[in-house]
């Protein structure tokens, strides 16, 4: 039972060390670039306070549902919830400690069959079982905020949850700005493998605006 809590208390450090946006974000605007391969889409790109994303003057649909598809990825990303909303129905035990130091956290209760790694307070590596799909994220470097870290290069598997076999696989290289008191999304390069040939998918946000708050 003991290392059971030391786990728990390990894991639910690490989760709320990580960076989320406070119950105040305003949300934010942004021009939007999505460079793929030699083609590149221009917009207007909005993330509301209750973190619903749009994205305006992309008449390519493709582009325009990657675009938004990114921004709810990293909203969700974003959200701050309870440790014990999130891990309420789960129990933790140590699993190994691989050579970086790195210490695997597995997981039972609700998400049995999860796992993690923690190292110097960051989660470094996630598996996890999501909507028939099982991904597994490994952080290769961070950013440090002051409030909490966000990754900055990670590595993402996603698997057949019956066979194993791998479905695809993409590389992540994410940079933030700081504007107001929020850290936001500036830049992501996402590199993968498409019918055996690599693409680079460049997202670039600038001109970020604050929404402003409504009155009260």
């Amino acid at each position: 039972m003991t290392e059971q809590l030391e786990a728990r208390a390990m894991m639910q450090a690490a989760y709320e060390n990580r960076y989320t946006w406070d119950h105040n974000f305003p949300g934010y605007v942004a021009d939007v670039q999505l460079k793929v391969g030699d083609q590149v889409y221009t917009g207007k790109a909005t993330v509301n306070p209750d973190l619903s994303a749009e994205v305006t003057e992309v008449s390519d649909e493709s582009a325009k549902k990657a675009i938004v598809g990114q921004l709810q990825e990293i909203a969700i990303h974003r959200i701050r919830r309870t440790f014990e909303a999130s891990h309420g129905q789960n129990t933790f035990s140590f699993g190994d400690t691989d050579a970086t130091g790195a210490v695997e956290i597995l997981v039972g209760g609700k998400a049995a069959g999860d796992r993690y790694k923690v190292r110097d307070n960051e989660v470094c590596m996630v598996h996890r079982h999501i909507h028939g799909i099982v991904v597994t994220i490994d952080t290769q470097s961070s950013h440090p905020t002051g409030a909490g870290y966000l990754s900055h290069r990670y590595h993402s598997v996603y698997r057949d949850p019956k066979t194993g076999e791998v479905k695809g696989e993409q590389d992540f290289e994410d940079n933030y700005e700081k504007v107001g008191d929020y850290h936001i999304l500036s830049e992501r390069k996402i590199q993968a493998i498409e019918n055996g040939q690599p693409v680079t998918s460049e997202f670039s946000f600038s001109n970020i605006k604050l929404l402003q708050p409504a009155l009260v």
